[in-house]
């Protein structure tokens, strides 16, 4: 198929490694924006939060240094011998991903910052953040043209996938808890916009890199934004339904909304996964028909 790279084992490691690494890094980031927005959460949902975050980046901070590693051993060809090369890992540090490391390095370690806790952990962790989300605009496809408007739309689409992503574990913590209905509420009343902007800022993003629907159909880099989109539309689904059902019956006192919400959440966390791994595909194997 059109634009699709060779898939080999090193490949998959790739794609694998660069799905953890997107998942560390918004669960890092969305932990400072959640208790910046939910200031009123009970302390729990609050510090698991925190915990989340931390944790996160130490592991995103890990990723990185694997990431190099499968690099070298892609661009040398030379398998494990490659991967330790200090040759080959000079050129990968050279490279657009070397630049990104060092952002997103520095981010995951303010995020780690957050341990301090007050204003300046949470300041430290809200600009690590930031740092996180603009590391991605030195690498992928978000380097083609027009370049400002690629990165603009790519950090905004981050930082609205990372609001709602690290909402997930404070969210089910507080389901059964005795403010978990007012807190659902709010975040559902919130995850409005952030949905509306994850679309529009995706749809843009999309539109540009395939430039036509015949494009969209006939490359490799399409189909796997169709499938992408396709657990998107699933999951914005089931938050509808979430709002709209699931939280008003914890409202009420339903006593089945809780075990309700709570496997919802668990079923947002997996297609969550397949939406990491769809775009770890997207930017390890496939190029966008704008740039074939």
């Amino acid at each position: 198929m059109e634009g699709l790279a060779p898939i080999d084992g090193w490949a998959i490691a790739a794609i694998i490694a660069k799905a953890v690494g997107y998942g560390a890094a918004l669960l890092a980031m969305g932990g400072p924006m959640f208790v910046l927005v939910f200031p009123a959460a009970n302390a729990d949902a609050r510090q698991l939060a925190r915990n989340v975050a931390v944790i996160a980046a130490l592991i995103g901070l890990a990723v990185l240094a694997l990431r190099f590693g499968i690099r070298a051993a892609r661009i040398s060809g030379m398998g494990i011998s490659g991967s330790v090369d200090p040759m080959m890992l000079g050129f990968v540090w050279d490279s657009p991903l070397g630049s990104a490391a060092i952002w997103r390095g520095a981010g995951e370690l303010l995020i780690v910052a957050m341990l301090i806790r007050g204003v300046v952990g949470l300041s430290a962790g809200l600009i690590g953040a930031l740092l996180i989300a603009m590391s991605y605009t030195f690498v992928g496809h978000s380097l083609g043209e027009p370049r400002w408007l690629l990165a603009s739309l790519l950090t905004l689409h981050l930082l609205a996938a990372a609001f709602w992503i690290g909402a997930l574990f404070p969210l089910r913590h507080a389901v059964g808890q005795p403010d978990g209905a007012r807190l659902l509420h709010h975040f559902g009343s919130i995850a409005s916009f952030t949905v509306a902007l994850l679309i529009v800022v995706g749809l843009i993003f999309a539109w540009l890199m395939t430039g036509s629907l015949s494009n969209l159909l006939s490359s490799a880099y399409g189909w796997t934004l169709l499938a992408k989109l396709g657990v998107v539309t699933g999951l914005m689904i089931l938050a509808a339904l979430n709002k709209w059902r699931f939280v008003p019956a914890l409202t009420s006192g339903a006593r089945t909304a809780v075990p309700h919400l709570r496997r919802s959440i668990q079923i947002e966390a997996v297609a969550v996964l397949l939406i990491l791994l769809a775009t770890a595909t997207l930017t390890s194997i496939t190029t966008p028909p704008v740039n074939l």
